[in-house]
């Protein structure tokens, strides 16, 4: 059975110049709020500030995305993209072994499936910030109908 999940994406290649790493377009992706909990944002750097208030983590380069679409992902695609995540929570973060970072990389994965409720291909947008010393997460959705609108120069017109 098919799910929906996050995919990164890439309107333009700001990306590249924005963030420290960029996650290559079609990662699977979570919001990933947990890589700047031991941080205080005012004490980043302009990049990682930027990867702070605004990018989603790709799951392949653990790089960062402006944006990401809501598409299908199967349930082998799924586990494996919790495997992922979970090794690297041994990795970078230090826990102990991948069987035992692997429950809470499902719990973020289930968490950015949640936030896939909406139609395949539509955008999502991320906004962070620190407040009362917890770190709050909103999130916008760019409807697909209208997401190629801000492109759009000419019209093409069959021809008679």
């Amino acid at each position: 059975m098919n799910r929906k999940m996050l995919r990164t994406t890439q309107l333009d290649r700001s990306d590249l110049s924005v963030f420290e790493r960029a996650a290559e377009p079609g990662e699977w992706a979570v919001p990933g709020s947990f890589a700047f909990t031991e941080e205080d944002p005012e004490q980043m750097v302009r990049k990682r500030r930027l990867a702070f208030g605004t990018g989603w983590l790709g799951l392949n380069s653990f790089g960062f995305s402006t944006f990401v679409e809501i598409v299908e992902i199967d349930d082998l695609a799924f586990e494996r993209a919790v495997q992922a995540l979970a090794e690297h929570f041994v990795d970078a973060y230090g826990a102990p072994s991948a069987e035992i970072a692997s429950p809470v990389a499902r719990e973020e994965l289930e968490y950015a499936e949640s936030l896939a409720d909406q139609k395949i291909l539509t955008l999502l947008a991320l906004s962070r910030e620190l407040e009362d010393g917890a770190i709050r997460e909103q999130f916008r959705i760019i409807d697909p109908t209208r997401a190629t609108d801000h492109a759009k120069i000419w019209d093409i017109v069959p021809e008679e």
